[in-house]
């Protein structure tokens, strides 16, 4: 895949035959199921590796987690929608043990049989709201790493990813352009989950030159139980 390549410049990760076969297996069965439900807008060839596995990859480039072997540690990708950007970071990591989060059913169905078809041990889907999962007890903060991709602005995020992450843990904000206005919005925010902005990194895409970041937000401290808040109130009323 042409992507390999790429992958290689940005991480100094080398994705072995097998890496490759499932991310090729992996865009098969998406273009399969998107047959019968919006998995991804994202179809043409190039831009499916460019915007959903290099994207992926690039993310978690920095933590040094990419190929590492040994004991098992705990991911979960709120709001994965088409398994982005968790079942990379599954492939890629295999000592993580990736849960897939979101609320459409039917989405999360096509997903556990894509899982299957990719044979991927270390993944596993849960329905459910953030909002709701981050107030369970079984699933706050039990988790070493968040993924969660732009799915609402940056304190949303934080609201959503914070409380479910254990103390020292990272979650990853993935975004599109970011202006130092935003890290001074979103710094108070996040000390009161609970946490603190580790690093912000900057990304050019390989094929089209876009600019991505990533912000990294560390657990410190347990979060207040208070968050996250009812659902929809996080949205509605932004901390």
């Amino acid at each position: 895949m042409a992507i390999a390549q790429e992958i290689l410049q940005i991480s100094n990760w080398q994705p072995e035959e097998k890496h490759l076969q499932q991310f090729q297996q992996l865009y098969t069965q998406i273009i399969l199921k998107n047959k019968s439900s919006n998995l991804t807008g994202i179809t043409e060839p190039q831009d499916f590796l460019e915007k959903h596995i290099w994207d992926a990859i690039a993310g978690i480039s920095p933590l040094e987690i990419l190929g590492k072997e040994g004991e098992m540690k705990t991911a979960i990708d709120i709001g994965t929608g088409g398994g982005f950007p968790g079942i990379p970071i599954a492939i890629a990591c295999p000592n993580y043990q990736i849960t897939l989060l979101d609320s459409v059913r039917k989405k999360m169905l096509l997903l556990d049989e894509i899982i299957t078809a990719l044979n991927l041990q270390n993944v596993k889907t849960l329905i459910g709201r953030a909002e709701e999962i981050g107030q369970d007890i079984s699933q706050r903060e039990s988790y070493d790493l968040v993924s969660i991709r732009a799915v609402a602005s940056p304190s949303v995020c934080a609201e959503y990813a914070l409380p479910l992450l254990k103390i020292g843990g990272i979650a990853i904000l993935y975004r599109g352009q970011w202006q130092e206005e935003e890290t001074e919005n979103l710094t108070p925010v996040v000390t009161k989950l609970g946490g603190q902005i580790k690093s912000i990194a900057s990304f050019q895409t390989p094929l089209t030159n876009s600019i991505r970041h990533c912000i990294y937000l560390e657990k410190k401290v347990p979060t207040l139980p208070q968050y996250p808040r009812r659902v929809g109130i996080p949205t509605k009323h932004p901390l």
